[in-house]
């Protein structure tokens, strides 16, 4: 909320500390700011919120008194309370239902669009044409889960589409990375664009060709609309805040989140399922309000080390399966087949489970891992 004198006195006395703190006067003392219409949002709430107080005062004490009016019937009180109290919330919630004759013209317009579009997929591409296929790019108010176990490569699937389709797409992209500083991520994405070995960039034990490649590199991130916050041990209603405001300021049309159990819930104290079960209600809501595709990244049970994870497998909390419209699971064997990529870079294997698609089939695909750029890409035995 906005800080001004009028949304503090309000919160000090919702909380009784008003008196505490001074009064008022104390807190006028404090600032020179004077309420603006920036904040009308903020006070028409405040307002709202007073009449309801009120109306309800007025309802309670009307049927107090007729409680102890022996000539109102006790059936006709309860009635009329019932109806009293209806009046007032519906007043209060608004109506959000709609008919479906007013449904029906917004749903075939949307389909008639599809037909006459000429591009391949409704939703965000991933630059994966198998999985583009199945789940026609993922679409606007989505909730996407990609779980998996530590160094299998969650963060790399996730930077591997962010940078197709910033870097070569031009879609705005979204990217909270609680995992790692934001100087790092950008050092994996060069790696990933460059296609230069990611111990070499880190160590600095680069060729003249690799750093050629790097600035060429360089000059296509730039110009990419890649939007990074990196802040550690984010508080959920923080992450909302600042996506809110990408959404807004930059338009973004995606949002990675790396990774979900990483960020705070509001209740500390809370145990622990409960509070990925908020996170994950509340990035549901996040992806339906700002009418964008959230991915965040998970892990999965210690007990799927080495087996094919499911749905069940998502770690601390069933909420993830139930809320998820779409959940992407990778696997991949100890010993797992090599191939090459493209250009013939040493690859493996890795399955792609997409496990639950609420609307669209479920499969499995493979991919290329390639270690040393730390990067998925198609098999190349896939490619044309």
């Amino acid at each position: 909320e906005a800080l001004d004198i009028i949304t503090v006195s309000d919160e000090l006395r919702n909380s009784s500390n008003l008196d505490s703190c001074g009064g008022p006067a104390y807190i006028s003392a404090l600032t020179g700011a004077v309420p603006t219409s920036a904040n009308i949002e903020y006070y028409a709430k405040i307002v709202k919120q007073n009449s309801l107080r009120r109306n309800l005062a007025r309802i309670a004490s009307q049927i107090l008194a007729d409680t102890y009016n022996d000539g109102v019937d006790a059936r006709s009180l309860v009635e009329e309370t019932e109806r009293k109290i209806y009046e007032l919330t519906d007043e209060n919630s608004g109506s959000s239902y709609k008919a479906v004759k007013e449904i029906i013209p917004q749903t075939v317009d949307f389909i008639e669009k599809l037909f006459h579009s000429k591009e391949s997929y409704t939703g965000v591409p991933t630059g994966f044409d198998k999985l583009d296929n199945l789940t026609s790019g993922f679409q606007k108010s989505e909730f996407i889960v990609i779980g998996a176990r530590p160094s299998i490569g969650k963060t790399a699937l996730a930077l591997s589409m962010a940078a197709y389709m910033a870097i070569h797409k031009q879609i705005r992209v979204g990217f909270f990375t609680l995992e790692m500083p934001d100087t790092q991520l950008v050092q994996r994405l060069l790696s990933i664009e460059a296609r230069v070995n990611s111990q070499k960039l880190r160590t600095g034990m680069l060729n003249n060709a690799d750093f050629r490649d790097i600035t060429e590199a360089c000059s296509r991130i730039y110009e990419a609309p890649l939007y990074i916050e990196d802040t550690p041990n984010m508080k959920l209603l923080d992450l909302r805040a600042v996506a809110r405001r990408m959404k807004s300021k930059q338009d973004i049309q995606i949002l990675f989140v790396d990774y979900l159990t990483l960020i705070s819930a509001e209740k500390a104290d809370m145990p622990r399922h409960e509070q990925i079960a908020e996170v994950s209600r509340s990035l549901k809501t996040l992806a339906r309000e700002l009418d964008i595709p959230v991915v965040a990244l998970s892990q999965v049970r210690r007990e799927t080390e080495g087996k094919r994870p499911g749905l069940a497998d998502l770690r601390e909390s069933g909420s993830l399966e139930q809320d998820a419209d779409v959940v992407i699971l990778l696997h991949r064997e100890r010993d797992n087949e090599s191939s090459q990529d493209s250009e013939g870079a040493a690859a493996v294997v890795t399955e792609l489970i997409i496990a639950k698609q609420r609307n669209g089939p479920v499969d499995t695909i493979q991919l290329a891992f390639i270690p040393k750029f730390t990067k998925f890409e198609s098999l190349s035995r896939d490619n044309p």
